[in-house]
């Protein structure tokens, strides 16, 4: 199996592009990977509206993140959020989504390659990943806590800075909590 290609190779935000072909059949990209990230929603659920602090990560940059990066992201918070504070301390949701198919058309190089390899001929590409598109300003995952853990749950953040490929504010909102009825 051929090894990953570089985040710098797929960074810059793509228009989403399917072939239109005369039949209709393949008009459509074939062979969708699957998403790497196992879960979007972590910690405790339940209290999820009744924690007064937010912690919001939010894109200062438009990019493109794939993603083993953004279950790279997800792994590192969650860490720290369960050594730190616990399962029952927080809430933590990744609101972004991998839609957008990687392709690579790969090329042959050496001798021989011209016997099996089609150049720029059919360069559609086979996927090879997924990745997600964000905006600058989009909010990407957040943590909702309890003020006394807000300073683990911004430190995590930082952790999930790390591991992505933009630039991103971290800010902490303290809201009213909602009551029970």
């Amino acid at each position: 199996m051929a090894k990953l290609r570089k985040g710098c190779c797929y960074k810059r935000p793509e228009r989403p592009y399917t072939r239109k072909s005369k039949r209709r059949e393949k008009s459509f990209v074939r062979g969708v990977p699957f998403s790497k990230i196992v879960s979007f929603d972590m910690g405790d659920k339940a209290k999820a509206q009744e924690y007064p602090c937010i912690i919001h990560f939010i894109s200062k940059d438009t990019a493109q993140v794939r993603h083993n990066a953004l279950e790279a992201a997800r792994v590192a918070v969650n860490k720290v959020l369960t050594t730190d504070i616990g399962l029952n301390g927080y809430y933590f949701k990744i609101k972004t989504y991998p839609h957008h198919v990687l392709r690579e058309n790969a090329l042959a190089a050496g001798a021989g390659a011209d016997r099996f390899s089609t150049g720029m001929a059919h360069s559609f590409g086979k996927p090879t990943g997924i990745a997600a598109q964000i905006k600058a300003g989009q909010e990407v995952m957040y943590i909702t806590t309890t003020p006394k853990y807000a300073e683990i749950a911004k430190k995590a953040m930082h952790q999930a800075r790390y591991k992505l490929s933009l630039r991103a504010n971290i800010f902490v909102e303290n809201r009213e909590p909602k009551a029970k009825l």
